[in-house]
């Protein structure tokens, strides 16, 4: 492949466009939905790959919640893809910006959160992520470390290489304003001081998801105002979630959680479609494009997807837990839907009313004669759903169809409307 020669945007060097550089650029925009400016990042990797410097490669994120699931690993899954390449990746932890609170993509702001919440939240989300990252070659900060000494002073200061105007053209400020719902000056601090962050760390690429746009670029433009060559933006998808429809979410029970149980995290897997399979594959595998490609010929050439499915199920159980456990996992799983412990002929009913709490609709399926009942048997570890053990008493069932079981021998099939 011929080599072109592209200059550096301060115009003083050039630096050749390899075959490995444009590997290199096919990494960074598999699955992404955006990568700002393309033909800028490319020069930066033709500089590291040219000079031996690694670029400074930044991830934030608000402590808001203790734990993660899949969803939150899309983002983690790209920076492990660029940190293979041997680049500095920096795990920002937003310690002080999360007592502001953002409001990114929504219409009321998000509630600031206490110090202690914070390292509380903070030292639990790292380890977590760490199960992606590469912890010996992560650089963790805390943006209090230049926001605190800011001062009101500083503040103001930095606030002034910043405009209105140009805050305003965020979609959500310019639809409450319209709507006549309160913008907080507070909320205009935000996106400036996550910015700030990329001016401090001297970020080459920031990385969030497609919600955090704006504030990406309000970096960009930052680092631009400051004298520094400004980083470029990649923007990766929201995860669907297993109903294949609404983004992955804790409060509309679709979730996988990285710290689920492994028979529970496969159970989940091979409930999604066959459809979703394949964007999993895209956004949460580390098999090569190459791989999947061949997978899913495979597959519409008349292989069974259960098979994709699987291998699926033992690469996420296998990085979350462990590989003896992925094999455990899909063994208990294999038992209890292919080696007959589950039994062809069940009962089957249907239940209108969706979403149905997982309590009542036991009831409804006749598998548990009182609410008291199905949760005993929950606490006892006796419920599953396709195969998943059940755990979370609270759980809301969305429209589909559904295998539950109670204890070794209950089985019904539901069908929810």
């Amino acid at each position: 492949m011929s080599q072109s020669q592209v200059p550096e945007s301060t115009g003083a060097t050039a630096y050749a466009i390899t075959s490995e550089v444009q590997a290199d650029m096919r990494v960074a925009k598999r699955g992404c939905d955006e990568l700002l400016v393309e033909t800028e990042f490319a020069r930066k990797l033709a500089r590291s790959r040219a000079t031996g410097v690694p670029l400074r490669i930044k991830l934030g994120l608000d402590p808001t919640a203790p734990d993660i699931h899949l969803g939150h690993t899309v983002v983690l899954n790209k920076m492990r893809q660029l940190q293979d390449l041997g680049h500095t990746v920096i795990f920002l932890i937003g310690d002080f910006t999360s007592m502001i609170g953002d409001p990114s993509g929504r219409n009321t702001t998000r509630p600031p959160l206490t110090r202690e919440q914070i390292e509380s939240n903070a030292k639990t989300y790292y380890a977590q992520a760490s199960l992606v990252l590469d912890p010996e070659r992560t650089e963790i900060r805390y943006n209090s470390e230049w926001s605190d000494p800011l001062g009101a002073r500083g503040m103001i200061q930095l606030a002034s290489r910043y405009t209105v105007a140009r805050m305003m053209e965020r979609d959500d400020f310019t639809k409450r304003f319209k709507g006549g719902v309160p913008i907080s000056v507070h909320e205009f601090l935000y996106p400036l001081m996550q910015g700030y962050d990329s001016v401090a760390l001297k970020s080459d690429l920031e990385l969030g998801g497609t919600d955090q746009k704006f504030n990406l670029l309000v970096g960009r433009e930052l680092q631009k105002e400051y004298g520094q060559e400004p980083q470029c933006i990649l923007t990766m998808p929201l995860l669907e979630g297993l109903d294949g429809v609404e983004k992955m979410s804790k409060s509309k029970n679709n979730y996988i959680g990285i710290s689920d149980a492994p028979e529970t995290m496969f159970g989940k897997i091979m409930s999604i479609s066959d459809t979703l399979m394949w964007r999993y594959y895209e956004l949460l595998s580390f098999r090569s494009l190459d791989e999947i490609a061949a997978l899913r010929a495979q597959t519409e050439a008349g292989r069974n997807p259960r098979d994709a499915k699987v291998l699926l199920g033992l690469e996420i159980v296998g990085r979350f837990h462990s590989a003896a456990a992925a094999d455990g996992a899909l063994a208990a799983f294999e038992a209890r839907f292919r080696d007959g412990a589950m039994p062809d002929d069940m009962p089957e009913v249907l239940v209108a009313g969706a979403p149905v709490g997982i309590l009542k609709l036991l009831r409804e399926a006749g598998l548990v004669a009182s609410g008291a009942e199905a949760q005993r048997n929950i606490e006892q570890g006796g419920v599953r759903i396709d195969g998943a053990r059940v755990e979370d008493k609270s759980l809301q069932l969305s429209a589909g169809s559904y295998v539950l079981q109670v204890g070794k021998r209950k089985f019904t099939r539901v069908t929810l409307s």
